[in-house]
């Protein structure tokens, strides 16, 4: 118990990071889409950090978009795995903070993505690391990887004896951890789209806490919490550098 609840403090430490890195890496825009901004709380946060005339968002929960339009989000109830209502080239900033986990179809998230932006617009994506070191220890115990302890809406924590909440009623399908991804999964597959990775970070690092956690995740983004990209979509009479 006291371990759960230290990775549980950890966990949320790097929770915190993460939102951190994501604003730093947001440019200013004109309009920014949350994709899946739940209760526009970040979605807000954001909008801040980018200076957005427009700020709109996505949600498939009807009650969580209403908590978001009531914080000045235009948040639309809509299908991330469907066509967005968003007109083509229509949008500077996308943001995708661990919602690619709960898709089947990242292909069409991605997609969806590309059109919506301008050209030279940013696309700011975030998700749990398969590779982090938590994961690849339970794996080598035969337990479940953390990140998809949440498979089942019986129970939460299936096949982990370490993790958050386990035991507790299971997630309804929609927050199910679906596809996971290392850094190198999720670098490829946003190239395969046309978008231009700049920005290829690491967010929170178990074991470790505070700034030793900080400084380890600039290190050695491979093995941290959460993997951040930054990507853009170039427009075609210009050129760039690729890195990550």
């Amino acid at each position: 118990m006291v371990m759960s609840d230290y990775l549980k403090r950890v966990w949320d430490e790097a929770q915190g990071q993460n939102h951190r890195l994501i604003l730093s890496l947001l440019e200013p825009a004109r309009t920014v889409l949350d994709c899946g901004c739940d209760d526009g709380a970040f979605t807000v946060e954001v909008g801040c950090a980018t200076s957005a005339e427009l700020l709109s968002g996505i949600e498939i929960d009807p009650g969580r978009a209403a908590l978001a339009r009531a914080r000045g989000v235009d948040a639309l109830v809509g299908d991330l795995e469907a066509r967005f209502e968003v007109e083509d080239g229509s949008v500077d900033a996308v943001v995708l903070n661990q919602v690619i986990e709960h898709l089947r179809d990242t292909d069409n998230l991605l997609a969806e993505v590309r059109r919506v932006l301008r050209p030279g617009g940013i696309m700011v994506i975030s998700t749990e690391n398969l590779s982090n070191w938590p994961n690849i220890i339970s794996l080598a115990l035969g337990w479940q990887p953390f990140s998809s302890t949440n498979m089942s809406s019986l129970q939460l924590g299936v096949g982990n004896p370490l993790a958050a909440h386990r035991g507790a009623p299971g997630a309804i399908p929609g927050m199910q951890h679906r596809r996971l991804f290392a850094p190198r999964g999720l670098a490829e597959l946003v190239r395969l789209h046309g978008l231009e990775v700049e920005e290829l970070r690491g967010a929170g690092y178990f074991p470790l806490s505070g700034r030793p956690a900080e400084l380890f995740a600039r290190l050695d983004y491979r093995h941290a919490a959460f993997t951040v990209l930054k990507a853009r979509l170039r427009d075609s009479r210009a050129g760039g550098v690729t890195h990550g």
